[in-house]
């Protein structure tokens, strides 16, 4: 079975990146062999629609199985609806998410578990002095 992991790095000991369409790496892992294809996420810095095209590329690369830490919902309906079983809460390294997901520890997601662009950072913020005011004072 081809199940692909989220990882910080291209490796079956890197940490499984809790991010799907912002992760760092895609790692493809033939589950009876063990044998592994990494490759960089080419989505990860996209301005926008990082889950879509993180999504589609791994529609194409013919996944049957994704192992990440949460999935958005823009790209939860093109892995579901290309037939890909999407598994959230996956941890550890990329080894013993497989593992987990062969051993059962691990289920199937039934939709997005994270808000739109969570991956993005940090937001608008406050601001200093919280609500956005500024600091300064006015001259006299």
């Amino acid at each position: 079975m081809k199940i692909c992991v989220t990882a910080t790095a291209g490796s079956l000991d890197a940490t499984v990146d809790p991010r799907f369409g912002r992760a760092q790496y895609f790692v493809i892992v033939d589950s009876e062999t063990m044998e592994f294809e990494a490759s960089a996420n080419p989505a990860a810095s996209a301005s926008g629609g990082a889950g879509i095209q993180a999504a589609q590329s791994m529609v194409n690369k013919g996944i049957e199985v994704l192992l990440t830490g949460g999935i958005g919902p823009n790209a939860f309906p093109i892995l579901s609806g290309a037939g890909i079983k999407v598994i959230t809460g996956a941890s550890g390294t990329v080894a013993s998410a497989i593992e987990q997901y062969k051993s059962g520890a691990l289920q199937e997601t039934a939709g997005s578990t994270v808000p739109a662009h969570a991956g993005m950072g940090g937001g608008m913020g406050a601001g200093r002095g919280g609500g956005g005011q500024g600091m300064g004072r006015r001259r006299q």
